[in-house]
């Protein structure tokens, strides 16, 4: 079976796999703070239809308690351990499932096994908050191994603490003209491809958001992204194919065990 995979712009993006929709860091808005979307549409109403949603962090681009609240009632969601006490309104989100995790905790929902792996990103709900909570990527198991990485920098242990996988949707931008430390940009995001060894990458986390009045400022860093982690991984990683998506759009995915 193969594994479909949707961007609908940022870090959001279904995924379906063995009959099981995940919905990733959903955010449903156009306007975030001091952030507006300036390409892609907001995601339709049928991009809120999930058997489980997942919350790699606690900023609020990440964890979006708005967006949270249109999920459909009985939609699981796993988040960071400690985030109900970081972010009281995550405990008015009564409709959803809710279930906290750490690195090595593993769920099962329906045929799939989501496992919740390390990233190296700064876990604060931010601009303060001193409750801490980790910061997490996920590996969802089932036809194929799936890799979301919500926002990480690259480390020593990656390759051993995610695993192999087939499949890997990661960050290669951001919202502004500079990425601060615990994210990866085009170059680093292809190495991280290389020492997962997936044989398919989709980049996300940059050409959506941008910040109001900054238009002019570096405006190559919110389009290029995309392309250059396409260049950069046919050096690092030859044989992998990259699937830069619009937004919206849908890639079928055959993956070979």
């Amino acid at each position: 079976m193969p594994v479909e995979v949707t961007w609908w712009g940022h870090a959001t993006c279904t995924v379906e796999d063995s009959h099981t929709r995940v919905l990733t860091d959903p955010l449903f808005a156009r306007r975030l703070a001091h952030l507006r979307r300036r390409r892609g549409e907001v995601p339709p109403p049928q991009a809120r239809y999930a058997d489980v949603a997942l919350v790699s962090h606690l900023h609020a681009d990440h964890l979006h308690v708005p967006s949270l609240a249109r999920l459909a009632p009985g939609t699981r969601l796993l988040v960071p351990r400690g985030a109900a006490r970081a972010v009281p309104g995550l405990r008015r989100l009564t409709h959803l499932a809710v279930r906290e995790m750490a690195p090595g905790d593993v769920t099962t929902v329906g045929a799939l096994v989501v496992r919740a792996v390390p990233a190296r990103h700064d876990g604060r709900r931010l601009p303060v908050g001193p409750h801490r909570a980790p910061a997490l990527g996920f590996v969802l198991e089932g036809e194929a191994r799936t890799y979301f990485a919500g926002d990480t920098g690259l480390y020593d242990e990656m390759a051993k603490e995610v695993g192999p996988v087939d499949v890997a949707l990661l960050p290669v931008g951001g919202w502004g003209p500079y990425l601060g430390e615990g994210h990866l940009d085009a170059g680093r995001a292809a190495e991280a491809l290389a020492r997962l060894g997936a044989s398919s990458a989709v980049p996300v986390h940059y050409g959506t958001y941008w910040p109001i009045g900054m238009d002019a400022v570096r405006p190559h860093e919110f389009h290029a992204p995309g392309y250059e982690f396409e260049r950069q991984a046919a050096r690092h990683a030859p044989g992998a194919s990259v699937h830069r998506l619009g937004h919206g759009e849908r890639v079928r995915l055959e993956v070979a065990r």
